[in-house]
């Protein structure tokens, strides 16, 4: 398998690249998250990259980050969702944008997207929920959470709130506020809603 390319950049035609590694130019399929972020051709690039074998081709597919490859091969291996939705998917949200869709349960974010129905995104929704939630919200930066506010979102949820109710009471926590201060801040905006 083909997991990382560095190269030179040869062109660029969205959604497909073309890569120049020691001789040998690679196609790759790209989301427009990661095209839109790469230097102009002629420049060195480096991708993870998933290869896909099929009977009647094989196909390369290049991201910037391991994040974004990552929920590639997640909303793969949904049923329904192929490559082509996957690369749709991740070209309408970022990374952080998807987990954090994700964890907020937001369909209409997805449907959005063209090419994505109201039953795909429920089961996209429902599929990467435990696979792409919370944990990859913060860990991407969706919400740039300090250690502090993971700390009480982690206390709200122990203590029965949903992931939607605990971002919404974490969200507009101060910066650098001490865990104990921040519970009851959250708790007090939780008990208003």
């Amino acid at each position: 398998m083909i997991g990382r390319l560095t190269g030179t950049l040869l062109q660029k035609n969205p959604p497909q690249i073309a890569v120049d590694v020691h001789g040998v130019g690679y196609e790759v399929d790209v989301p427009m998250s990661t095209f839109y972020n790469l230097p102009d051709p002629g420049a060195t690039v480096t991708l993870y990259t998933h290869l896909v074998v099929r009977e009647d081709a094989h196909l390369l597919y290049g991201f910037l980050t391991e994040n974004e490859r990552r929920a590639f091969r997640l909303l793969t291996r949904i049923s329904g969702i192929g490559a082509k939705i996957a690369l749709a998917v991740l070209s309408g949200l970022s990374v952080a944008e998807l987990a954090q869709a994700i964890t907020m349960q937001e369909s209409a974010r997805l449907t959005r997207i063209p090419g994505i129905g109201r039953k795909t995104a429920e089961r996209i929704l429902l599929e990467m929920k435990d696979k792409l939630g919370a944990d990859l919200t913060s860990a991407v930066g969706a919400h740039r959470a300090a250690p502090a506010s993971q700390d009480v979102l982690n206390a709200l949820v122990a203590l029965g709130y949903s992931d939607k109710e605990a971002l919404a009471a974490v969200r507009d926590l101060p910066e650098g506020v001490a865990v104990a201060d921040g519970i009851r801040q959250a708790l007090k905006r939780l008990a208003r809603a």
